[in-house]
């Protein structure tokens, strides 16, 4: 009988097939041509059979059901109809107060420079809210309610039903969606994880009501957190009608349907499921998934050395990385077409950089996608009038050649590849580049070559494509270079040899099939069934058998589900994963022991999780905490049923001594060697123990290899390509500025910001650093000017310099080997005193002193000072806002200085009214993550500077610069032409009334420019002052939004700005100034001012919303979002954090387990944006409930007296405002935009943040 394994993609449909007799068939068709098939593989499979049995198969329309024994498929129809937005129509159901959560989301924005934020496309058409609420027990609770349900949720939790549901008002709400013509439900309430009465009860109303597909998130995905959960439920019930479709039309195609067929689904976990259990939120990755087990299963099986392997899946419009290791690596949250998806998925990542991608020459730089040519019109080698690519590029190198490739190409595809058109094309870029070098005075005037432009173009496509591979290994602790690089997809072959070279690995694996390796994979793959429970267990004997109980469960429940598909009990293995985390902390980590037995009893004591937790957490954080509980948020059984047809592989054992027949010879070009004669071998005639020396191309039907010169294939047992990869130093010849080369170190110079960030992330333990993100990494050069800043939170963005420049002035000499700086205050470069900056010189070899500077910025929970969190209101002393540091040795001759830092952070107490640091632990704990974070930032440093030398980094470090001050005063000239003047004016106020005033000069004909602030009010007796570092982030990060596109974020923005701030006025506040609203505060108004001068677009929220409360056992701070301004092409976006934010918002959940609170309303304020042409985004509302007496609430605001103003005629967003009402005496209080209130059980605090301004009148 017939065996199919099958991926569906985007593009094409590749089939892998074991015919009757043996013999394998391998074919590949278009996912659609509707001018010669309906379904590509219903066709694939009926081409097959035809072929094989000839006049023996019954000429009939639908294809014979019992010749096939199997069908193993992966599909992106899911993912499809996701990009496309075309799945079914659903309506969300969630809890009252809530209807705009998921729009929401977690607040932050994608793109920080952009002004036109891109709202989330919904998937649902319309929201239902239901009036119910369930809330977690609290000792401490000083709430007085009667007659209140209580219960044990699944979790163990104890609950309090403080609302049930009314069924006949859900009924009659439902019923209005209904007859809408909605039939789909996505079901999502608080809380729902662990109490899911409710969201069951509403299905069975909904069942009634005659809906066909109602997802509860309890079941799709019983896991903490409303936002994912909720998203992931939406994406089910949106796509798992889609599916179905398929799946009948795909079933339509047999003689039987597919009734006693036995056909799996691949899952984006990696594991096959029956037909009738295949759901949406599971299928996002089902095609790239098959890829993942195909490069795992025969890597491993062929080389057999152990090593780790990356796979590297490069298509056409992106290249998939992921990496294995004696087991899949799983991720629970992955964002797809903006949409977050709360499943297994294996931990995939993709950059948009594939065989479409366009190819620009910007500014200076050679720029590889991220946008794509597409199918249609495609490369301008497809004869379509397309764009140039990176195929185009390996075409024009030789690299692809056109007589191998199928003529299905122009009008009547009927055509060869257009190598012409493709030169022609290059000949013009060319012609551009050269010109563009001409007149630039940084560029030597050696003129580049076609052949140098493509080349230039392939080396920074496989830069860009190393970046996510580092993040995967380096930015979770695995040496990249001891790994093996297993390439498969149509275009990966060609930039596989140098993109392991660039990685310092040393092997390459290409599988006979890696044209077709996901259906291969598919062929391969176990069945999956997962059970997942959430629970509330600490990780300690107390708790164990509960536990266990669970497990055993669940256990049981994964092996019937296979039993019933056909497994015996020596096919069926269970995989134990303890979700664990640290209390007080937020990361879980998903921790396996062994494989255990079916028949064990004691999973906790018989297997150590906490040996397991503590080992991956070491790994993956970089440290442990000793005095913590250890807790259990989540039990999860993965259950595999294994085939075991395909896991031996046949190996050949005869070696063949002959030489390998060339089929053709063409020319090559390689970087430094030209063109180079290269042989052709065709895949087909190679078998074991051919050995081929690169330069050369091996030629497949479905995929092409280049062995670059240095580089031997050899020809493995199982008829594979194993390439060995000999490291070659690069070498630059002199320093002279290559726009190649700056290219590749832009790129270069951004990894090294980025992995530090990863690390920090990962090392710290505060909720501000490692979930909020509320940090930012940086190098600097020699003298402290920035080189590269990972794209974190933009008021650090220009700041973190000046603190560094600070240090070298104030040190001098007094700065060695193993030194490392701590620093906070304003007058040293600092921001406020919470965002505490870690600066390490980076020494190499001989030199005496720093080469370059590696430094990271990270807010702290509390630093000292008047209240908890350290950001009071009313401050009007520096010294009332924390510790403040002007330089401290926190490393000093490589020794971390604990009692050193620990005395400065508690000296805050000396002063009256004030306390020392509330949380020391967690400062010492994230100031060493810090230190870790510069450390590797070191290590890579070096690393660049060993690869290419000192010179040539420290000349590209300038050469970057240098591009970035281009790109800006090539904005600046534009600007004043489009603007049709050279001077600019704007003012604005803070809500004390105090004026920001700026005047823009620009030169027009050298883009340079003034910006005077005089004008601008004195210093303010409060906190709102703005270090000059402040003006400075706001000035740099309005230039990078205003340039448009991405460029280089370093000193070189600010090279052509000459920066004018009068002494004592509020940008520039005497020493002793409070300041700590001034970082919040006014850099939003100070970036409103500088954007209102070139009139792109109109004001956001221009507030941080700050908002904390506490008491003396515990404090909580958190920022809001609101809305962002209009601009000449687009509305606002509602909900989001604009400008010189961008952190991230607790889940509802999480902060009402953790804290004495109830978040009665998190929602949009519909109306609070500016109308105009293109309206204002609005504004949010959040009222929380506290719980228990004796809180201090504090709020730290703006906006609430002047309105973010509209542009071009567009109305201004509504302000803000913050509401008390006190329940002991009915008052209903506004608190003013900075205040500190104390708050009692059953008091409301209500925060209404302000729209954005709309632009252009609504008459246009």
């Amino acid at each position: 009988m017939f065996k199919f394994a099958i991926d569906r993609g985007g593009t094409f449909t590749d089939v892998f097939c074991i015919c009757p007799n043996g013999r394998i068939r391998v074919m590949k068709l278009l996912s659609v041509d509707p001018d010669n098939y309906k379904d590509a593989p219903l066709e694939a499979i009926n081409r097959i059979i035809r072929s094989e049995l000839g006049d023996n198969y019954p000429k009939q329309s639908n294809i014979e059901s019992s010749l096939i024994e199997w069908i193993r498929m992966g599909t992106t129809v899911a993912t499809n109809a996701l990009l496309e937005r075309k799945g079914e129509p659903i309506a969300l159901i969630v809890t009252k107060g809530f209807r705009d959560i998921l729009e929401i989301g977690n607040q932050s924005r994608d793109d920080i420079f952009e002004l036109n934020i891109k709202s989330p496309q919904l998937l649902y058409k319309d929201v239902i809210e239901v009036e119910e609420r369930v809330v977690f027990k609290q000792e401490n609770c000083q709430i007085e309610r009667q007659n209140t349900e209580e219960c044990i949720g699944i979790t163990g939790d104890e609950l309090q039903i403080w609302q049930t549901i009314d069924p006949e008002p859900l009924r009659q709400d439902l019923k209005k969606v209904f007859d809408k013509g909605i039939r789909s439900l996505a079901v999502v309430l608080l809380h729902s994880y662990m109490y899911p009465k409710h969201e069951e009860f509403v299905k069975k109303i909904a069942e009634d009501i005659g809906f066909t597909q109602i997802t509860l998130s309890s079941h799709v995905m019983p896991m903490v957190k409303i936002v994912p959960r909720g998203l992931t439920a939406c994406a089910d019930a949106y796509l798992t009608p889609h599916i179905k479709k398929y799946i009948n039309g795909f079933s339509s195609g047999f003689t039987n349907g597919l009734e006693k067929l036995n056909v799996l689904f691949m899952q984006s976990d990696g594991g096959l499921t029956p037909v009738n259990k295949f759901s949406g939120c599971r299928s996002i990755l089902s095609g790239p998934a098959g890829g993942v087990v195909g490069y795992s299963t025969t890597t491993y099986q062929d080389l057999n050395d152990g090593l780790p392997i990356i796979g590297f899946d490069m298509g056409g419009t992106s290249t998939d990385v992921s990496r294995y290791s004696t087991g899949f690596e799983h991720t629970f949250e992955t964002t797809t077409a903006g949409i977050t998806i709360q499943t297994p998925q294996l931990d995939i990542h993709t950059v948009a950089a594939g065989g479409g991608s366009k190819l620009y020459f910007r500014t200076g730089l050679f720029v590889v996608g991220p946008e794509s040519a597409a199918a249609f019109p495609g490369p301008v080698c497809y004869r379509n009038n397309g764009f140039l690519t990176v195929t185009d590029a390996n075409l024009c190198l030789g690299r692809i050649i056109p007589k191998y490739f199928p003529k299905i190409f122009g009008p009547k595809k009927d055509q060869p590849l257009d190598k012409d058109s493709t030169i022609n094309a290059f000949n013009t870029l060319t012609n551009e580049i050269n010109e563009f070098v001409k007149f630039s005075e940084s560029y030597d005037k050696k003129f580049l070559t076609v052949e140098e432009v493509a080349m230039g173009f392939i080396r920074v496509a496989n830069e860009a494509m190393c970046r996510p591979i580092r993040a995967i290994t380096q930015g979770k602790g695995y040496d990249t270079s001891n790994h093996i690089l297993a390439c498969f997809g149509g275009a990966g072959g060609q930039h596989a040899c140098a993109v392991a070279r660039s990685l310092g690995m040393s092997k390459v694996f290409v599988h006979k099939y890696a044209g077709i390796l996901s259906a291969y994979g598919m062929a391969l793959a176990d069945v999956v069934h997962e059970e997942t429970i959430p629970t509330s267990f600490q990780y300690n004997d107390k708790y164990f058998i509960q536990i266990d109980e669970r497990i055993h469960g669940l256990v049981d429940k994964c092996i019937n589900e296979l039993k019933k598909q056909g497994f015996n009990d020596n096919d069926i293995s269970c995989e134990i994963y303890l979700n664990m985390r640290y209390e007080k902390t937020d990361f879980p980590v998903m921790t396996q022991t062994d494989s255990l037995s079916k028949n064990s009893k004691q999973f906790c004591t018989r297997d150590n999780f906490k040996k397991s937790f503590l080992d991956l957490y070491q790994r993956e954080f970089g440290f442990t905490i000793s005095d913590r509980n250890i807790l259990v948020d989540d039990i999860r059984v993965r259950g595999v049923g294994s085939y075991n047809e395909f896991k031996s592989v046949t190996k050949t054992t005869q070696k063949s001594n002959s030489v390998p027949k060339i089929d053709d010879k063409v020319k090559c070009y390689f970087d430094e060697m030209g063109f180079l004669e290269t042989p052709v071998y065709l895949m087909e005639s190679l078998v074991f123990g051919h050995e081929i020396e690169g330069p050369a191309v091996i030629i497949d039907p479905n995929f092409t290899v280049l062995v670059e010169p240095n580089c031997r294939a050899v020809i493995t047992e199982s008829g594979n390509i194993a390439i060995n990869v000999e490291k070659v130093k690069q070498t630059l010849k002199g320093t002279n500025l290559d726009p190649i080369q700056l290219s590749i170190f832009s790129h270069r110079f951004m990894s090294i910001a980025e992995q530090m960030g990863r690390v920090l992330q990962r090392t710290s333990i505060s909720t501000n650093i490692k979930e909020r993100l509320d940090f930012s990494c940086a190098l600097f050069g020699p003298n402290g000017g920035l080189v590269s800043n990972a794209p974190h939170i933009p008021v650090h963005l220009g700041s973190m310099g000046k603190a560094v420049e600070f240090q070298l002035e104030f040190l001098q000499n007094d700065l060695g080997k193993g030194d490392v700086i701590l620093t906070n205050h304003p007058q040293a470069g600092g921001s406020h005193l919470p965002d505490l900056t870690v600066i390490t010189p980076v020494f190499y070899s001989n030199e005496k002193k720093p080469i370059f500077f590696v430094a990271n910025r990270g807010h702290h929970a509390d630093i000292g000072g008047l209240t908890p969190g350290s950001m009071p209101p009313h401050s009007t002393n520096i010294f009332q806002e924390g510790a403040a540091i002007k330089s401290f040795k926190l490393v000093k001759c490589g020794i971390f200085q604990e009692q050193g830092v620990t005395d400065i952070l508690m000296s805050p107490g000396k002063h009256p009214g004030c306390s020392g640091t509330r949380t020391l632990s967690d400062n010492l704990s994230d100031l060493r993550a810090q230190v870790a974070a510069n450390q590797k930032g070191i290590s890579l440093v070096t690393e660049l500077i060993d690869f290419y030398g000192l010179d040539v980094v420290q000349a590209y470090m300038s050469y970057i610069q240098t591009n970035a001050e281009f790109a800006v005063r090539d904005m600046l000239k534009k600007m004043a032409k489009s603007l049709q003047t050279h001077r600019l004016l704007a003012t604005d106020y803070m809500d004390s009334g105090t004026k920001i005033h700026l005047t823009i000069d620009i030169n027009e004909t050298t883009g340079d420019a003034v910006f005077d602030f005089t004008g601008t009010d004195e210093e303010v007796y409060g906190n709102c002052n703005a270090p000059k570092a402040v003006t400075l982030s706001a000035i740099i990060y309005s230039l990078r939004c205003l340039v448009g596109h991405d460029i280089p974020l370093n000193q070189g923005c600010l090279s052509p700005i000459k920066v004018i701030i009068p002494d004592n006025c509020i940008l520039s506040p005497s020493e002793e100034a409070a300041v700590v609203g001034g970082n919040v505060l006014t850099s939003q108004r100070v970036t409103d001012v500088i954007l209102k001068a070139f009139e792109v677009c109109a004001a956001s929220q221009g507030c941080m919303n700050n908002v904390t409360f506490g008491d003396e056992r515990f404090g909580y701070y958190e920022t809001i979002a609101g809305g962002s301004g209009a601009t000449a092409t687009s509305n606002g976006r509602s909900g989001v954090h604009t400008h010189m934010t961008n952190t991230r918002i607790t889940d509802v959940e999480i902060l009402e387990k953790r804290y004495p609170i109830i978040v009665n309303k998190f929602t949009l304020n519909p109306g609070s944006g500016g109308k105009g042409m293109f309206n204002g985004g609005n504004g949010v509302i959040r009222e929380m409930m506290f719980r228990k007496n004796g809180i201090i609430l504090s709020v730290l605001t703006e906006r609430r007296v002047y309105s973010p103003y509209g542009m071009k005629g567009g109305e201004a967003g509504k302000r803000g405002k913050n509401i008390v009402k006190f329940k002991r005496n009915g008052r209903t209080v506004d608190l003013g935009a900075k205040n500190s209130v104390p708050v009692s059980a059953g008091d409301i605090f209500r925060l209404e943040s302000p729209g954005g301004g709309g632009y252009g009148t609504c008459a246009q």
